[in-house]
Order: structure tokens, then C-alpha cells, then sequence
């Protein structure tokens, strides 16, 4: 099964949680960058801003031999170099916001646009300068990148990744608790859905989940005691019928001379035969879905041992066997499974060859039966499964049947977790396909 499947429950519910947390912690970040953040970088750049703009003004109305205490001053409590512009410097690149902050202040303060510029020094640090006009001369004063002290970007991303950290760990936790019983839920619906017997569902989570498997628990405890009754009502009735039937069968035979119509007499045998046939057919699938224990079998002597039955009358079965395979496994299921499909391929057939494939891996088990008959349209392939369901085209009466061969079939395979499939041939015919999980 794959790991990620965005229908699942689980994850509509972990995508959800998970985009309104990050949009949710992105407008929170937002709203305090621009209410709190924004106001205090402005004020701190304004501040910067009004010391640079007088140290300028200062320095140009000291002498030469006062500017050397003064920029000492200036370094020691203010953390700025102070110097005349005579070197080039780049323009500043930085994306940092307090940069464009600073250069809105000092623009507003002095009236031309200062641009800052941006150098390293011998250490590797980064240092920016603003170059001030004073007086007809320049002033360029300067900090170090560690003044600003701040990196929103590294501040960003450490928010974001704790953020989604914190928000996965907590959003595949309330799913799980919320899914988790619905999810047993699914799986236990499907396999009563297919006729198995589910353990009960953990009766666990939120009031209501815990209701809804109770309810479903005590259901499927009804279903299976309602077909436990079926199958004895059905046994009754088949008991019932079966005696008055058996009673005319041998009426039928005393009488003289055949009833005086041979014909006539013929017709109600095989009329009371069909009868038995169906009841038959009918208490057999009841029977063998209660079949509990599972056997070691070697299913390739299985499948051999019903061709070798089957194949009289000139009748053509070639069975290609595969490797040697023992699978613990119901052998009446496999066998009545085998029996039909095969059946069904000689009766539709046209009394061409039926091929038998077999093979067996470790994963699973591969049984393909292959006619050559007028084939099954693939809009009909699951509709013959249905009990008395029949083709008119190529499911004549005259072929015979009671039409709960295919039903039987599929009823067993589900309650085995078996999958049969019937397809249609590219050159005509049906290719019947048993698969049996090795899991």
C-alpha cells in the first residue's frame, strides 16, 4: 500500500490542520513585524540616524589635532568610525530592512539621498558607511555589521522550521486519534462487505467513534448469528423438501409401464433432478464458508487430480504446471473454486482445448483457465457473479447450470481473500484467473 494517498481521511485531515497552521503562523509573524518590529527598527534607524548626522556636523567644526579623541569617543560609545571619504566603496547589497530604514532617516535628515556602501576589513567582518555631506565636504561615518546585532532571515526560518516541526508532530497526533478508528472501521467494512468475519473494532476515541463501533461490533455479531440461522433454516428446508421429493421419485418409478408416457415421465425426472441439483448447489456454498480449518496443501496435485476427473470423452485439458507450491489454505474452497471455473470453461467451450496455467512465487499464487468459447463482454464481467444471473447470447438453457456456480465462486474467494477475475480473450474466449496471497 503506498505510504502517501491524498483520498485517505488521514491525510485530508493532516493537510488541512497543517496549511492553516502555516498560514496562521505566517500572519502572526506579519502582524508583529508590522506592528511591533517595523516601529522599533525605525525608531532604533532614526536614533542611528541623529547621532551620525551631529557627529558630522561635530567633526567638521573640531581642528585637526581634536578629531582623533573625538573619533576614539565616537568608537567607544556609539561603536562608529568616523573619517574623511576618500577611498571608493561599493554600494551596499545587503537585503538587511534596518539598512533601508537608516538610509530613509539620514535622507529625511539631510535632504539628499545617501546610499550606504559596504566594505570588509582585514578580519573578514562586514562594515557600512555613509558618506555625509557637511559644509561643501564629505564625512563618512561607519558600523560594523555586529552593531545591528539582528538576522531576520535566520530568525525567519528558525520560526518557520520549529513551526512546522511543532505543527506535524501535533497534527499527525489528533489525526491519528481521529483516524485511526475510522480507518479500523474501513477495513473491518470491507471485509464483512466480502463476506468475512472482522475482529471487533477497538472501541476507542471521541464519544462518537466509540459509538459507531460499539454499534458496528454488535452488528456484525447479528449478521453473523442471522447467516448462522440461514444456513440451519436452509438445511430444514432442504431436509423438507428433499423427502416429498424422494417420495415422488420412487412413486414415479412403481408405476407400470412408465405412467404409459415415457416422454412425459422422462421430463418430470429430470424436472425433480434439476430440483435436487439446486438445492444442492444451495446448501453447499452455506456449508463451505463455514469451513474454518486450513490445511498444508500441495495445490498443483490439487488442480491435477480434478483435470484428471474431468478430462473424458476426448475432451482436451492441458495443464502446464509451474514450480512446486504448499500453501496453508482451505483445499474444499480451492477445489469447489476450481471445479466451477473449470466446469464452466468445458460446458462453454465448444469442446476446444482448455489450457490450465499454474504458477508460484513467493508473493502469491496464479491459477489462469483458458477457453475458447464465445467469451464473456467485459461490461458483464462482475454481473455473472450474481446468483441466477445468465447471458442469453452465450448462456443458453441449453448448456445447462443452475446459475450459482459463478456466485458460489466468488463467495468463497472472498471469504479466503482470494481474488478471481474473468476476462475476455483478445482472440475469443474467457480467461478465468484465480490469485491466492502468500502473505
Amino acid at each position: 500500500m503506498r505510504f502517501f494517498q491524498p483520498k485517505k481521511y488521514f491525510w485530508r485531515i493532516l493537510t488541512t490542520i497543517g496549511i492553516v497552521s502555516v498560514a496562521f503562523q505566517l500572519i502572526t509573524m506579519s502582524t508583529l513585524a508590522y506592528f511591533m518590529l517595523v516601529p522599533l527598527g525605525q525608531r532604533a534607524a532614526d536614533d542611528l540616524a541623529n547621532v551620525m548626522v551631529h557627529a558630522a556636523e561635530t567633526w567638521q567644526t573640531l581642528s585637526v589635532s581634536a578629531r582623533p579623541a573625538f573619533a576614539e569617543k565616537m568608537k567607544s560609545q556609539h561603536e562608529l568610525q568616523i573619517t574623511d571619504a576618500q577611498i571608493p566603496l561599493a554600494v551596499s547589497a545587503s537585503p538587511l530592512p534596518y539598512l533601508y530604514f537608516l538610509e530613509k532617516s539620514l535622507r529625511k535628515q539631510v535632504g539628499p539621498e545617501i546610499p550606504l556602501k559596504q566594505s570588509l576589513d582585514e578580519d573578514g567582518s562586514e562594515w557600512f558607511w555613509a558618506d555625509i555631506p557637511v559644509s561643501g565636504s564629505i564625512v563618512r561615518l561607519g558600523f560594523a555589521r555586529q552593531r545591528i546585532g539582528v538576522n531576520p532571515s535566520v530568525a525567519f526560518l528558525l520560526l518557520i522550521s520549529i513551526g512546522l516541526y511543532l505543527t506535524i508532530i501535533t497534527a499527525v497526533k489528533l489525526t491519528g486519534r481521529l483516524t485511526v478508528p475510522i480507518e479500523q472501521l474501513h477495513h473491518a467494512a470491507q471485509a464483512l462487505g466480502k463476506g468475512q468475519w472482522p475482529d471487533p473494532v477497538k472501541i476507542e476515541g471521541p464519544e462518537e467513534l466509540s459509538v459507531l463501533a460499539r454499534e458496528f461490533n454488535r452488528m456484525n455479531t447479528q449478521v453473523r448469528v442471522l447467516l448462522s440461522n440461514r444456513t440451519t433454516l436452509l438445511a430444514g428446508i432442504a431436509h423438507d423438501l428433499r423427502t416429498p421429493l424422494t417420495q415422488i421419485q420412487l412413486a414415479l418409478a412403481m408405476l407400470p409401464d412408465e405412467g404409459g408416457d415415457p416422454e412425459l415421465m422422462k421430463s418430470i425426472q429430470n424436472d425433480l433432478d434439476a430440483i435436487n441439483h439446486l438445492i444442492g448447489e444451495t446448501l453447499s456454498i452455506s456449508l463451505e464458508l463455514e469451513e474454518e480449518e486450513e490445511v498444508l496443501t500441495d495445490v498443483a496435485q490439487e488442480l491435477k487430480q480434478i483435470i484428471d476427473k474431468m478430462q473424458t470423452n476426448g475432451l482436451e485439458i492441458h495443464f502446464s504446471q509451474g514450480e512446486p507450491c504448499r500453501q496453508r489454505l482451505h483445499p474444499l474452497a480451492l477445489r469447489r473454486i476450481f471445479t466451477n471455473l473449470l466446469g464452466n470453461a468445458v460446458r462453454y467451450g465448444g469442446n476446444k482445448p482448455i489450457e490450465v496455467l499454474y504458477d508460484c512465487n513467493s508473493d502469491q499464487i496464479v491459477i489462469q483457465i483458458l477457453d475458447q468459447g464465445p467469451g464473456i463482454p467485459p461490461e458483464f464481467s462482475e454481473a455473472v457473479f450474481r446468483p441466477f444471473y445468465r447471458l442469453e447470447k452465450s448462456r443458453g438453457s441449453g448448456t445447462g447450470g443452475s446459475g450459482l456456480g459463478l456466485a458460489i465462486v466468488r463467495q468463497l474467494a472472498d471469504a479466503n481473500k482470494w481474488d478471481v477475475q474473468l476476462l475476455q480473450r483478445p482472440n475469443g474466449g474467457t480467461k478465468a484467473v484465480i490469485t491466492i496471497s502468500r502473505d
